[in-house]
């Protein structure tokens, strides 16, 4: 973990300290090791601190598809560009097998580029879940911590 990743977590588990505080009381008449929140679930230190190591798991992942989207957007917006100076190009010249060579030769590289960038998008998005699902199981959190169900709504690129 860098530097920044672990100052963006510390961060994180900061603000939701702040946040959860009203949420988690002390359960009266205990050692003060354990919590109580709105369903009446007793939370452990041993908790708290799996949570976190989640919570660290998923920031990490959070950070390296938030990486991945914005090579993968600036990729594509360089293919769009790159096509359109090409295409510009192509019906700038003044003969049909010309124009249609170029035209071809324009979409041919895009799709190329495009091709690419989705590829390089799932090679990224698979990865930093996988990292996620290794770093997670090390928690020795329960899985109805993780949020893996949502995954289906993430942007793939195709």
């Amino acid at each position: 973990m860098t530097k920044t990743q672990f100052a963006a977590l510390a961060t994180g588990v900061a603000l939701f300290a702040s946040a959860a505080g009203p949420a988690f009381a002390m359960t009266a008449g205990t050692s003060g090791t354990s919590t109580k929140d709105h369903s009446d679930q007793s939370m452990t230190a041993s908790q708290a601190t799996k949570i976190a190591c989640v919570g660290a798991a998923v920031a990490t992942r959070e950070s390296t598809l938030g990486t991945a989207v914005t090579t993968y957007t600036t990729a594509l917006n360089g293919a769009y560009s790159a096509r359109a100076a090409a295409l510009a190009q192509a019906y700038a010249l003044t003969s049909v097998n010309g124009v249609h060579a170029a035209t071809k030769t324009a979409w041919s590289k895009f799709a190329t580029t495009a091709k690419s960038a989705r590829n390089a998008l799932s090679t990224s998005r698979k990865s930093a879940w996988s990292t996620f699902r290794t770093s997670a199981a090390a928690c020795k959190a329960p899985g109805s911590l993780s949020d893996s169900e949502n995954s289906g709504s993430e942007i793939t690129g195709n």
